[in-house]
């Protein structure tokens, strides 16, 4: 996030005569800078993340990964409590323009709207700071006594946080909770006993959309290769967003301590 760090880089780029140059930085006029210094360098620019004028983009799709969210927590309440009175929350950073968060919520929003049209949602904002899950997500919990609550979770740790101040006011049985991100977490080893776990099936968080951050190498690499061979590809590239369950997760995520 060092703008003049960016910049030299390029510069750098530029006197070292790269072939192509991938550009993962979050600032606009910096990125313009880089962007008209390769270009006058003759240089083609591969955008991870956040857009390069004049690049092609690989980036993720915050709004396709709030409605898998969505369309998940939907499907959930279908299935086990059709017909009863369902209120969904929306929890975390949710205004972290940023980070591209209220693309999230917009999917959530969406998707809940389409699957579930009675289940009103709220926003509740935590500012980044875990700590005011409990307080905000409880108040809302007492303003909907008899009613079934799905909660979106903006990050993994707020769907952590969200699970401990539902089960500390006795609605565990009342809730189910989707996070973002599938970090190490809410995931890990065979013998680490996570939230999402094959042995934890019966968990209320039912899931995490995986961003995949950990394998952007996997899917920027060979759009850089069509580049340098000189061929054509799209303007923009987005991550394939998908839920990740106890059912599935040692499959998308082999556990380092498998035999």
């Amino acid at each position: 996030r060092d703008d003049v760090r960016a910049v030299e880089n390029a510069e750098a780029a530029v006197a070292g005569r790269v072939d192509l140059y991938v550009q993962y930085h979050r600032g606009a006029t910096a990125n313009a800078t880089v962007a008209q210094k390769l270009k006058a360098a003759g240089i083609p620019v591969l955008a991870v993340n956040d857009p390069v004028p004049g690049a092609p983009l690989y980036a993720l799709d915050n709004v396709a990964a709030g409605r898998v969210a969505g369309e998940a927590l939907a499907q959930f309440a279908a299935r086990t409590w059709p017909g009863q009175p369902t209120v969904a929350v929306a929890i975390g950073r949710v205004s972290a323009a940023a980070e591209r968060v209220p693309e999230r919520v917009r999917g959530v929003t969406d998707a809940l709207r389409e699957r579930l049209p009675a289940a009103r949602l709220t926003t509740l904002d935590t500012q980044g700071n875990p700590a005011q899950v409990a307080p905000l997500l409880g108040a809302f919990l007492s303003a909907n006594p008899s009613r079934k609550v799905l909660i979106a979770a903006t990050d993994d740790a707020t769907a952590l946080a969200a699970k401990a101040a539902v089960e500390a006011t006795g609605r565990a049985r009342d809730a189910a909770i989707v996070g973002q991100g599938v970090d190490r977490t809410i995931h890990g080893g065979i013998n680490d006993r996570k939230e999402i776990d094959p042995t934890n099936r019966n968990s209320i968080v039912i899931g995490s959309v995986a961003f995949y951050l950990d394998r952007l190498g996997y899917e920027v690499l060979p759009l850089a290769l069509r580049m340098l061979r000189g061929e054509p590809v799209p303007p923009r590239t987005l991550t394939p967003h998908k839920l990740i369950t106890a059912a599935n997760v040692f499959i998308e995520y082999p556990p380092y301590d498998m035999n």
